[in-house]
């Protein structure tokens, strides 16, 4: 293989993202991680079910950021994840710290990479990842809306029980609890879910959503989500490399689009070879219109506090 992807960090995100990778032989695949063992034993245990699950991806564990040189796409994982109660703004400035370090190894050993971070808090992280390795905008985009869609996807499957891949979903705004669903532009099948599902159960999932990361932190007490934030960053890999030009709702640069500027946030865009190729302006009404600059007002005062 001649593709090669760089995930940061080896826990459970990271490990299932390259576990992912090396499934869909995507690319061959650098899991780094700064814990002595990790990267190594998790990498060689990946290698050894390729056999019996079918894939020829080298993957390469390692305590070295040196080993990512010349990654066409870089994952970020790494950072201290969750816990109950701890909201995805209490880890701000500890996962800064994380990220201005990794950053700059990216920028010396990858310079040429795209970026997709799942670092929490998201839109924030990815704004700073992108300042501090200085990349064009369109090589450093978060997986944001593109995980919290696919979460509103399986809720509407479960309410009506049909299949997960027949439901379409957009939900915008920031990664957390100001995210914005747009039941409007979720359908089964093409057809609207307003037609299929009552009001109160589209408000009872679609406050689900919002809510869908800490939901699985209450669930599992030492930690948080990592099979489907793993799946949706291979979703966004497979975008650029196979240049599918796929409308998703990823975490952004705006310039003024939905008359929000120098943020992050999540958005639709069109996913290709060139990362992301263009953002796409939805109609949305007075309500959804204020509650994603709202969300995006929120993000504004957190980043003052970073210092931008």
């Amino acid at each position: 293989m001649n593709k090669k992807i760089a995930v940061i960090g080896a826990g459970n995100v990271g490990a299932s993202c390259a576990m992912y990778l090396a499934e869909a032989n995507l690319a061959d695949v650098v899991l780094v991680d700064i814990i002595e063992g990790t990267p190594q034993g998790k990498g060689l245990d990946l290698t050894q079910a390729g056999p019996v699950r079918g894939y020829n991806a080298k993957i390469l564990g390692t305590n070295d950021m040196k080993d990512i040189k010349g990654a066409d796409i870089v994952i970020m994982t790494a950072g201290l994840p969750r816990k109950p109660g701890m909201s995805r703004e209490d880890l701000l400035n500890k996962n800064a710290d994380i990220i201005g370090s990794v950053a700059k190894e990216i920028k010396k050993h990858a310079p040429k990479s795209f970026v997709i971070v799942v670092s929490n808090p998201l839109d924030l992280m990815t704004y700073h990842m992108r300042n501090e390795t200085g990349f064009e905008a369109n090589r450093v985009f978060g997986q944001a809306g593109v995980l919290d869609s696919t979460r509103l996807r399986a809720f509407v499957a479960m309410e009506l029980d049909v299949a997960m891949t027949d439901v379409q979903a957009m939900v915008l705004g920031g990664h957390g609890d100001t995210m914005v669903p747009l039941p409007r532009y979720t359908t089964v099948a093409g057809v609207p879910i307003g037609e299929l599902i009552p009001k109160d159960r589209i408000k009872a999932i679609s406050e689900r959503t919002a809510g869908g990361g800490g939901e699985i932190v209450k669930l599992l007490k030492t930690g948080s989500a990592y099979y489907a934030p793993a799946a949706a960053s291979v979703d966004m890999c497979r975008a650029v490399f196979c240049d599918e030009k796929k409308v998703l709702a990823a975490s952004a640069y705006l310039t003024g689009q939905y008359g929000i500027k120098d943020i992050y946030i999540g958005v639709p865009v069109v996913l290709g070879a060139n990362g992301v190729e263009r953002i796409l302006e939805l109609k949305l009404n007075k309500s959804e219109l204020g509650s994603l600059q709202k969300s995006a007002a929120t993000y504004k005062e957190h980043l003052k506090i970073m210092g931008y």
